[in-house]
């Protein structure tokens, strides 16, 4: 059978996996896991083992998108940088399967170049990887950028003081260290690309101004604990999908954008933290005082 033949398969079963996680009644959050953990690994083997090209792997993930970004309740066209991004302001803990399947192949590459088994070294297979994406294109430049940060010597990009860290040079590295090494340069390309993408974005890529703001990962562990609507409203806040008058007249749905308050433009910073008007009425600080009565009270009985 041709691999062209198991690309189709590969897809059919990705469609009919994401169907039935669909149909089953667990909630949203614990459909994406469903995803992350029990569906792209099963699709991660065959798009190993057979010469199945890129494009038929954006094809897979661009299907996952739709179902990801129902199930987390936000709107389709969210850009596919709020989920996968390592460098965005929020951090999801989710992976890509287009990412991954790049890794899987630049490290099967590096194994069949270096391998232990002189049978194998003689044989020189190739990994066909389709005209988009070749793999021994960005593994070779994987490998230029590491020698290049040699060069450079290590720098200081932070606040953390001098040898709090400890760097790996490659020509020091050997064997699966070297493969570690181009995996984790290839995914930093990656998410390179997500960034230049998002900058030009006028609308959700504003987080790429955003210098000041920490970044917040979010854990599985707390994604558990939090509810639906809350995810949304994270996601959506971030990536500005609020329905702010402004969103809603950007979108079709409404003709004026100011804010029924102030008469200012509403946009979503508006509402959360810019209307002057609901912050001289206490509505920003309200919740706050409210704590501060509770254990005011308590500490009056005290006493």
């Amino acid at each position: 059978m041709k691999d062209t033949k198991r690309g189709l398969e590969t897809v059919e079963l990705a469609t009919e996996g994401l169907l039935a996680i669909n149909r089953c009644g667990l909630q949203g959050k614990l459909k994406v896991w469903c995803l992350q953990f029990m569906l792209i690994p099963k699709l991660l083997w065959p798009l190993l083992v057979y010469g199945i090209c890129s494009t038929t792997v954006e094809a897979i993930e661009a299907k996952i998108n739709k179902f990801t970004r129902r199930w987390l309740g936000v709107p389709p066209g969210l850009t596919d940088v709020a989920m996968y991004c390592r460098k965005a302001k929020l951090r999801l803990p989710l992976k890509s399967i287009l990412e991954e399947y790049k890794c899987g192949k630049a490290r099967l590459l590096s194994m069949l170049e270096d391998p232990e088994d002189p049978i194998v070294k003689t044989v020189q297979p190739t990994i066909k990887t389709g005209r988009k994406w070749k793999v021994v294109e960005a593994v070779d430049e994987a490998k230029e950028c590491l020698k290049i940060k040699e060069v450079i010597g290590q720098t200081q990009t932070d606040r953390k003081g001098l040898g709090s860290s400890t760097a790996k040079w490659w020509s020091k590295a050997e064997g699966k260290e070297k493969r570690d090494m181009v995996i984790n340069e290839i995914r930093l390309n990656e998410d390179s690309r997500r960034v230049q993408k998002a900058v030009q974005q006028p609308q959700q890529g504003q987080w790429t101004n955003w210098d000041n703001a920490l970044q917040k990962s979010l854990t599985w562990n707390e994604i558990w604990h939090m509810a639906p609507l809350r995810i949304s409203f994270l996601i959506r806040s971030v990536y500005d999908l609020l329905p702010s008058n402004a969103n809603l007249v950007r979108w079709g749905k409404k003709e004026d954008p100011t804010c029924p308050l102030c008469q200012g433009r509403q946009t979503t910073e508006h509402v959360l933290s810019s209307c002057k008007i609901a912050l001289s009425q206490g509505r920003y600080t309200w919740r706050h005082n409210r704590v501060l009565q509770e254990l005011a009270a308590i500490i009056s009985t005290a006493n």
